[in-house]
């Protein structure tokens, strides 16, 4: 089995730096685990609380810490950064080949939807995000790594695509593409769903972008791996 990981982003429309931050981070005991964060607000202020995560989530997970750890200091160490003042989302998908379990935690509204043995379920949990409350806690899942499974989460800008044009995104749509989609191919499940809800906020998006497709691609291949990175300038 492999692994195969896409992430789609872009910033709000007319401003120049995306508020959301991705990373891609090996497990030292086998895997990988996907961050996406959501900083506090749009352009550089919210980079610079999105990366702030985002950099001290990934270093805990290269580190070995466990995910729920992860996500709440991260958590603790925003809090105390900002006083409690400024919040950020942080979700999290990690395929951890020690427990042979995809582990999911979520500091986000933004709901986690998954394709197991051909049906589609949505986690959309309430949680709080990070940053704010003292007590916080993200919420978990675990399932077991099986073949052809896939995963998609995003940012709100994907959530509330639509809403300034009186649209308004459709999830059932994100679930059609994802029955139809192979997991061996997650890029152009990504370029599919971001390409709709570009086309809701009529190529002008709303708020900063970001959509992370995980696919556990049963197909034998070859043993090496492969990073690719498109940056805009």
């Amino acid at each position: 089995m492999q692994i195969e990981v896409a992430i789609n982003k872009t910033a709000k429309y007319a401003v120049s730096e995306s508020g959301d931050s991705a990373e891609v981070v090996e497990r030292p005991t086998g895997g990988l685990t996907a961050l996406i964060a959501d900083g506090q607000g749009s352009g550089r202020s919210a980079k610079i609380i999105s990366n702030l995560v985002i950099s001290k989530a990934a270093g805990l997970v290269a580190d070995g810490t466990r995910d729920g750890a992860v996500a709440r200091a991260a958590h603790d160490f925003l809090f105390a950064l900002r006083d409690g003042k400024v919040s950020a989302t942080l979700t999290m998908l990690s395929v951890d080949l020690l427990s042979r379990t995809v582990v999911i935690s979520r500091n986000s509204h933004c709901p986690v939807l998954i394709r197991l043995r051909g049906q589609v379920q949505m986690l959309a949990d309430s949680v709080n995000p990070i940053g704010y409350h003292h007590h916080m806690k993200p919420v978990i899942h675990e399932i077991p790594l099986e073949e052809d499974l896939l995963l998609v989460t995003f940012t709100d800008g994907i959530l509330y695509a639509g809403r300034y044009f009186g649209q308004q995104l459709e999830l059932a749509d994100f679930r059609e593409a994802m029955l139809q989609a192979t997991a061996s191919e997650p890029q152009l499940l990504a370029d599919k769903l971001f390409t709709h809800a570009l086309a809701l906020d009529k190529a002008r998006p709303a708020d900063d972008m970001t959509l992370l497709v995980l696919g556990i691609n049963g197909t034998e291949g070859d043993p090496v791996g492969r990073l690719r990175v498109t940056y805009p300038l």
